[in-house]
């Protein structure tokens, strides 16, 4: 039998053979580094609004819908079609009934399902490259800001860019130009690395720690497929965020995923099911000792969750009280559940649980760090997951993964299933 260096060293000579594929490169990479290039526009060319972002977002879809269909639906698509269509059905019936206009959940899904499949067709050179460089840029952007936030705000200008294109107004007390929920407090949890929590190319908190959440995910479920170098890189940046964003829930999901590495291999499927049902009990049992919690913390944001979801009434659940979707933002259960219905929850729920490939080590680390990472983050947040700037990145992990380990790895013998139509 072949020892580890002759496999490595057939993986490698195959892997130097495989043609990097520079749209997917270019849709990965913008993906997540279009924000910045923006915030630059718009302080040192011309100023920017809302409609250019909507826009930009946009235009990457449409790429990856025009790739979509140019490869072509096979058999392996039909679970994330199937849950396209379901939530295009579930936001025609919303809308319908408030009379009002509103995607924002269908926007979710349309880049879980653009991600997911494109990730099916990218092969290992060009992923790796996507990862790679997307690490690169958000390490440099976040040397220069701990370095000198002088520096970071003369490139960027964060506060301006998101009062021009989210209507976020600067704060009243810091003139130093970052976006206002970077600022943090006083009381607030902190490394005290830097006097502000970290944003790096992303220019506010949220996403940069999601993003650490994501390079998680990639190390614990792609490291041995990657040098050592490498995951010297990953590992480096994830550190550096850690200390530096101040994020509590990253820094105890990445504590659970690095032994989870090792456990992960051997907990069966039907966890990642269980896993929303259990945080969401955890919540309650949290709640239970802290109802009156209500401070800008772990425990404070899990008990609000948990405050909300009593607060909903049936026909909120149903999606008849639309109007108040928006102003769950810390509540993502409940941001899910009022802007599509239960039953965009479930299938939420169902899609993160079952989708995911759980055959190979690879593919079990991948689906239980994914599960824990979307249902932990919806008790604290809502949109940071579902946004493009780092949904995107797992989804692609996901779609590779899945044809590329275990028995589904058809493309390794040049087969990619049954086509929908022809």
């Amino acid at each position: 039998m072949p020892d580890t260096r002759q496999v490595m060293m057939a993986r490698r000579e195959a892997l130097a053979k495989e043609q990097i594929d520079y749209g997917l490169l270019a849709v990965g990479v913008l993906s997540v580094t279009y924000n910045c290039l923006l915030a630059f526009i718009n302080h040192n060319i011309t100023p920017l609004a809302s409609s250019h972002v909507v826009v930009s977002e946009i235009l990457l879809l449409v790429y990856s819908f025009g790739f979509i269909l140019k490869r072509g639906l096979y058999e392996e698509d039909l679970a994330p079609l199937g849950y396209l269509l379901a939530t295009i059905f579930l936001t025609i019936y919303v809308m319908v009934t408030n009379r009002a206009g509103y995607i924002d959940h269908l926007r979710n899904v349309l880049i879980i399902f653009a991600f997911v499949i494109m990730g099916r067709w990218t092969n290992e050179r060009t992923l790796k490259l996507i990862f790679k460089t997307c690490c690169i840029v958000v390490l440099a952007v976040l040397i220069c800001e701990i370095v000198s936030v002088q520096a970071y705000v003369a490139l960027f200008h964060p506060a301006e860019y998101f009062e021009n294109t989210r209507g976020v107004p600067r704060a009243t007390y810091s003139d130093i130009g970052l976006f206002r929920g970077a600022l943090g407090f006083p009381s607030r949890f902190s490394f005290g690395i830097i006097d502000h929590r970290s944003s790096s190319i992303f220019l506010e908190q949220v996403s940069l720690a999601n993003f650490c959440g994501v390079l998680v995910i990639y190390l614990v479920s792609f490291s041995n497929r990657l040098r050592l170098f490498d995951r010297l890189l990953f590992l480096i940046t994830v550190v550096l965020i850690l200390v530096t964003n101040d994020t509590r829930t990253m820094l105890i999901f990445s504590v659970v995923c690095l032994g989870g590495y090792f456990v992960y291999p051997w907990i069966p499927k039907i966890c990642d099911f269980l896993m929303m049902p259990a945080i969401i009990t955890m919540g309650f049992v949290i709640h239970a000792f802290r109802p009156d919690a209500h401070e800008d913390d772990f425990v404070g944001r899990i008990s609000g969750t948990v405050r909300n979801i009593f607060a909903m009434d049936i026909p909120a659940t149903l999606g008849l009280e639309l109007e108040k979707a928006t102003t769950f933002v810390d509540s993502g259960y409940v941001y899910i559940t009022y802007g599509a219905t239960i039953f965009g929850l479930i299938l939420f729920w169902l899609f993160v649980s079952f989708f995911p490939a759980g055959e190979t080590p690879n593919q079990k680390r991948l689906a239980h760090s994914l599960s824990l990472f979307m249902f932990l983050n919806l008790m604290i947040g809502s949109t940071a997951i579902f946004s493009m700037k780092t949904a995107g990145l797992v989804w692609l992990l996901v779609g590779f993964l899945k044809v590329n380990e275990g028995v589904r790895g058809k493309r390794a013998a040049g087969k990619v299933g049954m086509p929908i139509s022809t």
